[in-house]
């Protein structure tokens, strides 16, 4: 089982057989059609390609997405994906064309969750890291929000690479392991998760199988 590409749709809470409240992530998973599947003998690997949304017909027709629309054409489809991606093969029977939906997940099994985390731009490191900052008091004004020293001395005399300071925050692929399967929803094509996923609404978003 390869694995279904989606989107964030946005967080709530349910309750379960016990009357708790558990937070939880609801998603839009698949249908994604498999584009295309490369082996090791052509590609140099195996892999599968699948695909998931679909670009307007209105786009479809600019000049830069007919080499989009071939590709798709080649695998039966009549629309291009607004999104490829692909996951690993493991021998298993499919078909350019097929569908793959959401029924592959089951209730209660694992599945891990990959996705852009928000962009928070350039930060401080009080809020990048966490730093307490200086002293409120006695003349501490000036040195709130600043980081502190960060040489290292007269040896080596530099900073060390690696140090925790001011820096762009946020905007990097992120995996949430694990999170447990609530609730299936083939119908609307709807997978609900335990916990946070990286990302903001409509984010896009690879679930894979969980370990």
């Amino acid at each position: 089982m390869p694995g279904l590409i989606g989107r964030k749709i946005g967080m709530t809470q349910i309750f379960d057989d016990d009357g708790r409240a558990v937070g939880v992530t609801v998603l839009e998973v698949g249908p994604c059609p498999v584009v295309q599947i490369k082996t090791a003998a052509r590609d140099g690997y195996d892999a599968v390609q699948l695909g998931f949304g679909r670009v307007k017909e209105s786009n479809v027709r600019r000049p830069a997405k007919k080499p989009a629309k071939g590709h798709a054409a080649r695998a039966g489809l009549d629309h291009v994906p607004r999104v490829l991606a692909e996951f690993d093969f493991e021998n298993e029977d499919l078909e350019p064309g097929q569908q793959l939906t959401v029924d592959m997940f089951e209730v209660g099994s694992r599945v891990d969750v990959s996705g852009t985390t928000k962009g928070r731009g350039f930060q401080g490191v009080v809020k990048r890291h966490g730093f307490a900052g200086g002293r409120g008091s006695h003349g501490g004004s000036s040195v709130l929000r600043k980081p502190g020293s960060i040489g290292a001395g007269t040896d080596p005399s530099r900073v060390i690479k690696g140090m925790k300071m001011a820096g762009r925050m946020g905007g990097t692929k992120h995996m949430a392991m694990s999170r447990r399967v609530i609730r299936v929803d083939a119908e609307k094509n709807l997978l609900i998760v335990r916990g946070s996923i990286p990302g903001a609404r409509n984010n896009i978003v690879m679930v894979r199988p969980g370990r």
